[in-house]
């Protein structure tokens, strides 16, 4: 019974978004329709991280045909240089100079979306702020001593920790902005949502074809079970 019902405190603080330590997620804001979104998160992932992070499960023609794109156009204003049409999202990185880095290879992002939340990406993304005792020099309110940079901080700028003690420990109460960064608060949420949108649907990008087509399946169903019931009644009323 204690089992079960850790199981279900475990599963409303999930479906609330709170995160390690009860700090709680901001909302993402995403709509796979949305192609404009979807192309600009795609310029700001390689822009921004494919540096280090690839997407192997997925090749830049995909992302012309379903982000509505022109292939050309594709190549010339999302494509790192020299990339082919029929090229997947790998990056340059060497995996021996990454580990040398950064202490270990930065895993590929294919799923993450799948694996950690759209809400925790949105947050995680956000959540970064100066920290002089890291390695690094930043740390994370969603994934603490965090052992990537941040690779946004020109856009957003510089981050402070409000801290306070509790019980001898010191806690994140909230972030306050330090130094402002070349975009404004809502240009750079726009571009983290963006970013996160893009990250959704390479998850899995049949994923609106799959809602589209399920409300046809459980039409079927339905009809096929107002079937079965009808043979059912028709095959076992001579037994009575």
């Amino acid at each position: 019974m204690k089992r079960i019902i850790t199981l279900l405190l475990f599963c409303a603080l999930s479906v609330t978004g709170y995160a390690s330590e009860g700090v709680k997620l901001e909302s993402a804001d995403i709509d796979l329709s949305d192609k404009e979104s979807l192309q600009r998160g795609a310029k700001s992932f390689v822009t921004y991280c494919l540096g280090c992070h690839s997407i192997k499960h997925i090749r830049y023609k995909r992302l012309a045909q379903d982000l509505e794109m022109d292939e050309k156009k594709l190549l010339i204003q999302i494509a790192p240089q020299n990339a082919s049409i029929y090229d997947k999202m790998f990056t340059a990185m060497n995996g021996h100079d990454a580990e040398k880095w950064f202490g270990l290879q930065p895993p590929d992002l294919s799923l993450i979306a799948r694996s950690r939340g759209k809400d925790w990406l949105y947050s995680y993304l956000k959540g970064f702020y100066a920290d002089h005792s890291a390695p690094l020099g930043v740390n994370n309110t969603v994934f603490p001593d965090v052992g990537m940079p941040n690779v946004l901080w020109q856009l957003q700028g510089q981050q402070e920790a409000v801290v306070k003690m509790i019980e001898g420990k010191q806690i994140v109460e909230g972030l306050v902005l330090a130094k402002p960064g070349t975009l404004s608060e809502k240009e750079f949420d726009d571009l983290v949502n963006d970013l996160v949108n893009f990250l959704v649907y390479v998850g899995e990008p049949m994923q609106l074809d799959r809602i589209s087509r399920g409300k046809y399946v459980l039409i079927f169903l339905f009809m096929f079970l107002g079937i079965a019931y009808l043979l059912k009644k028709e095959y076992w009323k001579d037994v009575h």
